[in-house]
């Protein structure tokens, strides 16, 4: 951020926030004429496969990261409210039911990636925050949070990304409630045990709405910094498809009637590392050429829930008994989404 939106941030919050609301949303209402601008001045024929791959894009680059930044800057600000300490402040000493409920949501406003799964875990559990309200906290986190909202919103509608929400938290509270009714504490590695068990504690700080506006700023920093590779490789591979894949292709093997998509969706996508914000785009570009809803958010869902690596960083707190469990728990709980999904739409 420049020095002189650190004044304005600092000096006039309010009037910043307005300004820059504004900007936003100028920025966004031009990108659709510009993009078709933009290829029309190309060498290219526009009904062309590459045409069309150009045009797809050129428009959900620039859409997709604004539509990114936004809401990373929203959520930073709320996150100031919700930090990982004071999560575990509300969860701790909570009973399972309405604690799974209460993780489920947090995760959607909570900061969280791979990389913390295991910190966070140790922490909840330290904090006597049951195994199974964590892993509630867990699937939710990563697989309903607010970029995969806001870009299922802004590219795919509001039905959809209402649907995944709640289906999503489902999955996330369910499969939460199951483990911890499994009793699995024993297949914890043994050192993780063995922690002692802590009061989780927190100490509200005066934050005023400057500070909030500078945190949010710093959170699309953080993470549009990071995952922008990841949006340039997604919209890429939708863009091909978009443009080279013959119309309802998809369909043939990704469509409602073929029983065993569902299920061969969510087996592709564990293995694969990527994110919502890398995912959308392919799943769009998918849905454009006659995939089934509920095919494709399934191959999502495992994609970002069941990550190959995140299962890797978690095997250094969970014997191999628990992380089986897991998966097949929160994969059994995806298939049922995707059926649901191609049953409803």
């Amino acid at each position: 951020m420049s020095a002189l939106a650190v004044r304005w941030t600092q000096h006039h919050p309010r009037i910043f926030l307005v300004l820059a609301a504004l900007l936003w949303w100028g920025l966004y209402q031009t990108l659709q004429p510009l993009s078709e601008v933009v290829v029309a001045a190309l060498p290219v024929d526009r009904q062309s496969h590459l045409g069309a791959a150009l045009q797809f894009f050129l428009y959900d680059t620039p859409k997709v990261l604004l539509l990114l930044t936004g809401i990373v800057f929203v959520m930073g600000v709320i996150n100031t409210y919700f930090t990982p300490e004071r999560t575990r402040a509300l969860l701790a000493g909570r009973r399972e039911g309405l604690a799974n409920v209460m993780a489920a949501l947090l995760g959607i406003v909570t900061p969280f990636c791979s990389c913390s799964a295991v910190p966070l875990f140790i922490g909840f559990l330290q904090a006597g925050v049951p195994l199974g309200v964590t892993f509630s906290f867990l699937i939710a986190a990563p697989m309903v949070n607010e970029v995969a909202l806001t870009l299922l919103f802004g590219m795919l509608g509001w039905k959809i990304a209402l649907l995944y929400l709640g289906l999503g938290l489902s999955v996330a509270i369910v499969a939460g409630l199951i483990i911890g009714k499994l009793n699995m504490e024993p297949y914890l590695e043994d050192w993780v045990r063995d922690i002692p068990r802590a009061e989780a504690q927190f100490t509200a700080v005066e934050v005023d709405f400057g500070e909030r506006l500078a945190a949010g700023f710093q959170s699309v920093r953080d993470i549009v910094g990071k995952v922008w590779p990841y949006i340039l490789a997604g919209i890429a591979i939708g863009a091909g498809i978009h443009g080279y894949v013959p119309q309802d292709f998809m369909a043939s093997f990704m469509g409602k009637s073929a029983w065993w998509s569902v299920p061969l969706a969510v087996v592709l996508g564990v293995p694969m590392y990527t994110n919502a914000a890398g995912i959308i785009p392919v799943v769009q570009a998918l849905l454009d050429k006659g995939a089934a809803v509920g095919t494709v958010l399934a191959f999502m869902m495992s994609v970002i829930a069941l990550s190959l690596p995140e299962m890797v960083i978690l095997r250094k707190v969970l014997k191999v008994r628990l992380i089986a469990a897991f998966i097949g728990i929160v994969a059994t709980g995806i298939l049922i989404v995707g059926y649901v999904f191609n049953w409803v739409l």
